[in-house]
């Protein structure tokens, strides 16, 4: 599925502006899969899921994952489960039946638990999860399970130079292999004018992290949401620029709390 613009969704204490669009030009499937699932009235799940580009039925491998985080949020709900275990058994699920389909494909995973004005991020990849504060402080970045991802988080590597590293697309840690890997962050509180932002890298490809807390960090949600997707559309199929630019499908969502 592609969106033209963003769509602007109420979801749980706040709103949600969800993008995903092919690569420019790409006549094949939109890989990547978005999905807000509720829990209960205050908690829920904002998930992105990104096929694995070059491998054989990415898209499959994508919306089984989103499919199996549903599932087993819905068993936990009827059984009043914890939601952190239920996320868990949803990464676990989505990677056997992935395996057991023998499909050829893996996807990444980033799931943030939301419970009132508390977050916790999970992940397997390299989609990513942020929060940026209104005055551009970035309170979260999750790490990027790749080499390069690897690089920056030790030092050998500062984020800019990361973004034109020729393996910038190889990827370490996805759901569809044996020895998947899930990483889940500290719980953080998010105040009101905070920007929660988890996209595949579509975005993180294409644009520096202090464009996207510029971007991001302030004005209407859906608005900053279309600028941003409409740059790094441009930047896709850029011929000629300093920029960042790499064509790959882009899936996005933001969120932030309402103010009461």
């Amino acid at each position: 599925m592609d969106l033209a613009e963003p769509w602007l969704i109420p979801f749980l204490s706040g709103e949600a502006a969800v993008y995903t669009h092919r690569s420019p030009g790409k006549l094949a499937d939109n890989e990547d899969c978005a999905a807000l699932i509720p829990f209960d009235e205050e908690s829920g799940l904002l998930v992105v899921a990104d096929g694995l580009g070059g491998q054989p039925n990415g898209d499959v491998a994508s919306g089984l994952a989103i499919e199996a985080l549903c599932a087993a949020i819905k068993r936990s709900a009827a059984e009043s489960a914890q939601l952190r275990d239920a996320i868990l058994d949803g990464f676990e699920s989505a990677n056997r039946q992935i395996m057991t389909r023998s499909v050829g494909a893996a996807t990444t995973l980033v799931v943030i638990e939301i419970r009132g004005n508390t977050i916790r991020p999970y992940h397997v990849g390299d989609s990513m999860a942020c929060v940026m504060g209104q005055r551009g402080k970035l309170k979260l970045l999750t790490l990027s399970h790749s080499p390069v991802g690897y690089a920056v988080e030790s030092g050998l590597l500062d984020q800019n130079e990361a973004l034109h590293h020729e393996d910038r697309n190889i990827v370490s840690n996805v759901v569809g292999i044996a020895g998947m890997r899930i990483e889940v962050g500290a719980a953080l509180t998010l105040l009101p004018h905070d920007t929660l932002l988890i996209a595949s890298d579509g975005l993180f490809d294409n644009f520096y992290m202090t464009e996207i807390i510029e971007r991001s960090r302030k004005g209407p949600l859906r608005e900053g949401m279309r600028r941003l997707v409409a740059e790094g559309q441009r930047r896709m199929v850029a011929t000629q620029t300093a920029m960042p630019g790499h064509a790959d499908d882009l899936t996005l969502i933001a969120f932030r709390l309402r103010r009461r």
